[in-house]
């Protein structure tokens, strides 16, 4: 076993290491390390903060099946800018309004919750 020490978004753990599969005798068992604090859950990625106009926010939590829009484009209101499937059924997200894209949040693939910021308009 070896005792390493790994920082994780700022936050230190000691953990220990077993070697498998090595052609190493195994090491003299060492003195017990002070209880290391408990891993804490992955924290996700930190979300962009919202470009200045209105966000257009994600109405329920999917996966992002389709994005119609790049920054730059201009939409009108109603306009589909991205596919959302939820609950095996797909749900266009409309522009609320006419605008530019100025953020897009997500790429395809990506699985958003509830609130999740999708696009920027303004």
């Amino acid at each position: 076993m070896k005792n390493l020490k790994i920082t994780v978004n700022g936050v230190a753990y000691d953990v220990q290491v077993e070697e498998v599969g090595g052609d190493t005798a195994p090491a003299a068992p060492k003195a017990p390390a002070a209880p290391a604090a408990p891993a804490a859950p992955a924290a996700p990625a930190a979300p962009k903060t919202p470009a200045a106009g209105e966000t257009v926010n994600s109405p329920m939590p999917g996966t992002v099946l389709d994005v119609q829009i790049k920054p730059g484009d201009y939409v009108h209101a109603g306009e589909t800018l991205l596919v959302l499937e939820a609950m095996k059924m797909e749900n266009a997200i409309a522009a609320p309004k006419d605008g530019k894209i100025v953020e897009v949040y997500v790429i395809k693939g990506q699985t958003v919750e509830s609130g999740t910021a999708l696009v920027t308009l303004g």
